[in-house]
């Protein structure tokens, strides 16, 4: 837990002001999840990625997602080697422990699905032959969300659900960015992070959190929100079985974080946007009079909230 908390200082030592990003980050490595980072350009994503692979001392690879790059660019591809006459295997920048997957919504669909395998089944399958991708695994894409209309390819709703969460890091505020400019104008603090983590620490700890307790009380309240979601006049599409137990895996890393052996609703709670908001699927009339943020806040608050002690209760 120590060297957890030495990580994550280190990341917000790069990227200012923005401790809870940071920590969803975290949260989603110990989730076994991955992250959409949606926000205007030059907010420091492409940074905070690097940053958080550089301090898990994992193997790191980055693809500039454009409409020419295609599937074989980021899986693999097998060709013929003259020198020995024969096909050999050369696997794409997949197989890593972090992916920066930069820009995703300026590839086509079909190189966008060269990602689904390897998010779900940690694998990926070329010519037949099918690699297995070391954990950890988490894929961190961005996107730039002033770009939707000009020459770029929206996440379809199967690759969207794959995402444990999405979240914008928006501007920081004026006393950040004079941080900012007085850190980056002698130095670059990337250049000084260092691991504080190990591959093997981190597939222990992505085993630990899988014992925090969930009990029926936090269980219920969780079903209910998803429930909610699903039943909601302005949603055509709610949470999936797979965004549920997302959101209950999310809830065990958080707790974790928070040094805790159990989850509480208001973890839940506190989770719910990120995880349901990229997930939902607005019907045509839903989505002309509100946002999919503004639903999410109104299944939260037509949700009651069980009290936090009956929650401790295995």
């Amino acid at each position: 837990m120590e060297n957890l908390l030495k990580a994550r200082e280190k990341v917000n030592n790069v990227i200012y002001g923005k401790e809870e990003v940071v920590d969803l980050l975290f949260v989603a490595l110990l989730a076994q999840g991955h992250v959409l980072l949606e926000s205007v350009p030059g907010t420091g994503k492409t940074k905070l990625a690097k940053s958080f692979a550089k301090v898990i001392n994992g193997t790191f690879s980055r693809v500039q997602f454009t409409p020419d790059v295609l599937p074989s660019d980021i899986t693999g591809i097998r060709f013929f080697n003259p020198k020995v006459q024969e096909f050999e295997l050369r696997i794409g920048p997949i197989a890593t422990n972090v992916l920066l997957a930069d820009e995703i919504n300026r590839a086509t669909p079909k190189t966008q699905s060269s990602l689904l395998e390897a998010m779900e089944e940690y694998q990926s399958t070329v010519d037949g032959e099918t690699i297995k991708i070391s954990l950890p695994f988490i894929v961190i894409a961005t996107q730039n969300p002033v770009e939707s209309n000009y020459g770029t390819f929206p996440l379809p709703e199967a690759q969207l659900d794959r995402f444990l969460f999405k979240l914008d890091l928006g501007y920081p505020s004026i006393s950040e960015e004079k941080r900012i400019l007085n850190t980056y104008r002698r130095t670059d603090p990337y250049d000084a992070v260092e691991a504080s983590l190990s591959i093997d620490t981190i597939r222990e700890l992505q085993d630990e959190i899988k014992l925090i307790t969930v009990s029926e009380v936090v269980a219920d309240y969780l079903l209910e929100l998803v429930h909610a979601s699903r039943e909601h006049s302005d949603v055509e599409l709610g949470i999936s079985p797979r965004g549920m137990l997302a959101l209950m895996r999310a809830g065990q890393a958080y707790a974790y974080m928070k040094d805790r052996d159990y989850v509480t609703p208001q973890d839940i709670k506190t989770l719910v946007p990120y995880v349901f908001e990229h997930r939902l699927i607005l019907s045509m009339e839903g989505s002309i009079k509100k946002t999919a943020k503004e639903i999410v806040k109104e299944i939260i608050h037509a949700t009651a909230v069980p009290v936090e002690e009956g929650a401790m209760v295995e």
